[in-house]
C-alpha cells in the first residue's frame, strides 16, 4: 500500500512511525492527496493491529503540519458543499479509526501545528513538543472566515470546556508549547528530538491500550455541562455578545459558536458531523474567500517581499534617530527598542524629549504589569532610548526619521539640521501623512535617499507602515526601508508618492463621506451606528473628533494654499467645509479639546453634541433599516472606488498593498478581504453599476472614470 504525502514503517518493535513528508512543499497541507492517504493509513493501521505496539506521527518539515488546502478553498463554489461535507466525513472517520484502533498514539511537535495540524495533532492520545517558545500551536480558522472542521471544535471543547475553549475556537487565540502543558493539551516538552521520541516511548510502554478522555466511561466536560449554573449564564449571553463584537458579519465566529453549543449536548461522532456541516455551509462563501484572501495569501506575498527591490542585502539599521517626541516620535522609538535597535529622541528641549521617552516608559511599564515583559528586558530596551535636544547626538544614524508638525516649512528646517549627522550611507524618513514626498525631499541633499515611512498612532498597538517611493528615492533606499520595518515587527507596504498617498487619501474619503453625510441632513446616530454595522472600528465623525478637527481643517488650508502655488483653485467637497465650519464657527475643535461632534465631559461618557441635531440634520421619514443600508454602501464604496483610483494612478501598484493597507490602517473590514478585494467580492460589473447610482445621486466621489474600469478589468484575474 504506497502513499504520497507519508512514510509508514513499522519496526521490530511494534513501533509504526508515520512520518508527514508532501512532497515539493516546505509544509504538509491537507491536500486531496493528503486525505487519501490518511484513509489508506487508517486501511493499513487496521491490517497491521496485531502487531503494533504503539504509533508515532512525525513530520519531515521544519513544522509538524501547516493545516488546510486554502487554494483549495478559494476554488469552491456554493454548490461544492456536499462534497465539502463527504469529503470532510470521510477524513474523520480515518481519524477516528486510528485514535480508536486500541493502540496509544502520540505525535511529536518540533515545530508548528496550526489549524487542521493541531487537529492531526488532536488525533494522538498524547502530544510530545520542543520547549521553544516561537512554536505556535492552535486553531486560528476563524482569523480566516473558516471553523476547525476536523474535530477540533468537539475535541477542544471537550479538553478545555465550553468556557475554556471559547478563546482558543472563537478568538483563534494561539498558545506556546508551555502554555498547552499549562492546559493539559500536550502531556510534556522536550529539549531535544531525541528526548521527545524516548517521551513517546515511555507513553506508549505505560498505556498499551490509551483511549481518548471523552471515551472513557464517566467522562465529564471541564467546567461543568452547559446545564450548569455558571455555564448556562455565559452561554445567556454569549450570543449577544458576539453580535455586540461582530455585528452579524462574520459567519465563521457564529458558525463556531453553535457546534460548540450544540456539539456538546450530543455524543462525539453527532457532534464532529455537526462540525462537518457547518464547516462546509462556511467555507463555501463569500467572507470566507474574502479573508482568506487577504489574511493569507495577500499578507504572505508582503511577508515574503513581493513589493521589495530585489538583488540588495537584508538591512537593519543599528541607531535610528527620531526628530520629535510627542506621542508618534515617542511610539516610533518604542518601537525600535523593542526591537533591540538604539535610537536617539530628539525634541527642541531636553524636558520635551524626556517627556516622550516617559511616554515609552509608560507603554513598558504596561508589558510588565501584564507578565508580557521581564522587568531586567525592560531596563534593556529604556536603555536603548537616548532623549536629547541636541542635534550633534544624531551622529552617526544609520536612518533618521522626522515626525514633526505637519507644516512643511518646519519639516524642511528639522531636515536640512538632521540629514547631515547621517552615516556616509544613511537614509533620511518623513512621517507625514499628507504631504508628498519628493516635495518634502527637496529640503535634503540627497533626495534619492529620502523616503516616506508614514506610520499610525498609536505606534504600539498599529502594525502597518506605509512607505512612500518619491520621485527621485532610489530602489536601494526603498529595500533599505522596506527591511527596516520588517525588523521592528511591522508590516509594511509600498505606495508612489502622491498628496495623502494611498491610506490617508482613501481614510479621508470615509470621513469626509460621512461628514457630508451629516451636511445633509442626515442624522448623526444613523451614520455613526450604519458605520459601525458595515464593519468599521468607529464611525467618521468619532475619527475626526479623534484626529482633531482642527488638523483637517489645517490639511484643508495647506492644500489650498499648495494649490493656489501651482495656479488652481481648490475645490473644498462638501464635509471638508462642515468640518471647517464646525472648527471656525462653532469653535469645535475635537477630543482632545473637549468638544467636536462629540461632547466629552470630565466625568461620563461622551455623546453626540446636540448641536448637530439643531444645525445640521432634516426631517427624516426613511425606513431606518434601508437608510442604514444605504449608509454602509455608500461608505464603502466611497473607499473601494478611491482605492481603484489609487490602482489606476500609480499610487498603489499591488492589490496586496491595497487590501492589507486597507484594513490594517484604515479598519476597512475584514469580512470584505480589503477595499480592492470588495469590489471583486461585490462581482464588477455589480459594482460598476451601483457606482454610477451612486455618483447619480452624491457626486463626483462615486464616478468611476473609464481609465479606472479598464484598470479594475485588469486586475480581475488576481481575484
Amino acid at each position: 500500500m504506497g502513499f504520497t504525502t507519508l512514510r509508514y514503517e513499522l519496526g521490530n518493535d511494534g513501533i509504526a512511525h508515520v512520518v508527514f513528508d508532501e512532497p515539493d512543499s516546505p509544509v504538509n497541507t491537507m491536500k486531496p492527496a493528503w486525505q487519501a492517504d490518511m484513509v489508506a493509513l487508517a486501511d493499513r493501521l487496521q491490517a497491521d493491529v496485531e502487531r503494533v505496539n504503539g504509533v508515532i506521527f512525525s513530520s519531515a518539515k521544519t513544522t509538524f503540519f501547516a493545516g488546510a488546502d486554502l487554494k483549495g478553498v478559494l476554488a469552491l463554489r456554493e454548490q461544492d458543499a456536499p462534497q465539502a461535507f463527504a469529503s470532510l466525513e470521510a477524513l474523520k472517520h480515518a481519524f477516528r479509526r486510528i485514535e480508536t484502533l486500541g493502540k496509544p498514539v502520540v505525535a511529536l511537535l518540533q515545530g508548528a501545528a496550526l489549524g487542521g495540524g493541531w487537529e492531526l495533532a488532536l488525533v494522538a492520545h498524547a502530544r510530545f513538543s520542543l520547549n521553544q517558545p516561537k512554536i505556535s500551536l492552535g486553531l486560528p480558522e476563524v482569523s480566516l472566515g473558516l471553523i476547525p472542521g476536523a474535530t477540533g471544535i468537539t475535541k477542544m471543547t471537550r479538553l478545555l470546556g465550553l468556557s475554556g475553549a471559547q478563546p482558543y475556537l472563537m478568538e483563534g487565540k494561539l498558545f506556546s508549547p508551555h502554555k498547552a502543558l499549562e492546559l493539559g493539551l500536550v502531556q510534556g516538552l522536550a529539549s531535544t528530538y531525541e528526548e521527545l521520541e524516548a517521551m513517546a516511548l515511555n507513553f506508549i510502554q505505560k498505556h498499551p491500550q490509551a483511549v481518548q478522555p471523552w471515551d472513557v466511561k464517566g467522562y465529564k466536560m471541564p467546567g461543568g455541562h452547559m446545564n450548569s449554573p455558571a455555564v448556562a449564564a455565559g452561554l445567556a449571553v454569549a450570543p449577544a455578545m458576539l453580535f455586540n463584537k461582530a455585528h452579524g458579519l462574520y459567519p465563521a465566529a457564529q458558525a463556531i459558536m453553535e457546534a460548540m453549543v450544540e456539539g456538546a449536548q450530543v455524543d462525539y461522532n453527532t457532534a464532529t458531523r455537526i462540525e462537518s456541516r457547518k464547516l462546509a455551509r462556511v467555507m463555501v462563501g463569500q467572507t470566507t474567500k474574502n479573508m482568506v484572501n487577504a489574511f493569507f495569501f495577500n499578507i504572505n506575498a508582503i511577508k515574503s517581499g513581493k513589493s521589495r527591490p530585489q538583488g540588495f542585502d537584508i538591512w537593519k539599521p543599528e541607531r535610528v534617530g527620531i526628530l520629535g517626541a510627542g506621542m508618534m516620535g515617542a511610539g516610533i522609538a518604542h518601537a525600535n527598542a523593542m526591537r533591540g535597535i538604539a535610537c536617539v529622541l530628539k525634541d527642541v528641549s531636553l524636558e520635551i524629549a524626556n517627556h516622550g521617552r516617559n511616554y515609552t516608559q509608560q507603554l513598558t511599564d504596561k508589558l510588565v504589569k501584564s507578565n508580557r515583559m521581564h522587568p531586567s528586558a525592560q531596563l534593556k530596551t529604556m536603555a536603548l532610548i537616548h532623549a536629547t535636544d541636541k542635534t550633534e547626538d544624531l551622529k552617526g544614524c544609520d536612518l533618521i526619521i522626522e515626525a514633526v508638525f505637519e507644516n512643511r516649512g518646519l519639516k524642511a528646517q528639522v531636515t536640512e539640521e538632521a540629514e547631515p549627522m547621517l552615516t556616509v550611507d544613511g537614509i533620511f524618513a518623513s512621517n507625514t501623512s499628507t504631504l508628498p514626498i519628493s516635495g518634502l525631499a527637496k529640503a535634503g541633499v540627497k533626495p534619492e535617499k529620502f523616503v516616506g515611512l508614514h506610520f499610525f498612532s498609536p505606534v504600539d498597538k498599529m502594525k502597518l507602515v506605509e512607505i512612500i517611493r518619491g520621485k527621485l528615492t532610489d530602489e536601494e533606499t526603498l529595500a533599505r526601508a522596506y527591511d527596516y520595518v520588517n525588523a521592528i515587527g511591522k508590516v509594511p507596504i509600498v505606495v508612489n508618492d502622491s498628496r495623502g498617498f494611498f491610506t490617508s487619501r482613501v481614510f479621508g474619503t470615509y470621513v469626509m463621506e460621512g461628514a457630508a453625510m451629516l451636511a445633509q441632513g442626515i442624522p448623526a446616530p444613523l451614520i455613526e451606528h450604519a458605520a459601525v454595522m458595515a464593519g468599521m472600528p468607529v464611525g467618521p465623525l468619532e475619527v475626526l473628533d479623534a484626529t482633531a478637527l482642527s488638523l483637517s481643517v489645517h490639511v484643508l488650508e495647506q492644500t489650498r494654499s499648495d494649490f493656489a502655488a501651482e495656479g488652481i483653485a481648490y475645490q473644498a467637497s462638501t464635509g471638508e467645509l462642515l468640518v471647517e465650519r464646525m472648527v471656525k464657527e462653532f469653535g469645535r475643535h475635537g477630543r482632545a479639546s473637549g468638544a467636536g461632534f462629540y461632547d466629552y465631559p470630565a466625568q461620563g461618557p461622551k455623546r453626540l453634541w446636540p448641536g448637530l441635531k439643531a444645525h445640521f440634520e432634516k426631517p427624516f421619514d426613511t425606513d431606518p433599516l434601508a437608510a442604514q443600508a444605504a449608509i454602509k454602501q455608500r461608505l464603502l464604496y466611497r473607499q473601494a472606488i478611491e482605492t481603484a483610483r489609487c490602482l489606476q494612478e500609480g499610487v498603489l501598484m499591488s492589490s496586496h498593498d491595497a487590501n492589507i493597507g486597507s484594513i490594517l490602517a484604515i479598519g476597512f473590514p475584514a469580512w470584505t478581504g480589503g477595499a480592492l478585494q470588495f469590489v471583486y467580492s461585490e462581482g464588477l460589473e455589480r459594482f460598476i453599476a451601483n457606482s454610477k447610482m451612486l455618483a447619480d445621486k452624491h457626486g463626483e466621489g462615486f464616478v468611476l472614470s473609464d481609465a479606472v474600469i479598464k484598470t479594475l478589468h485588469s486586475f480581475q484575474s488576481v481575484h
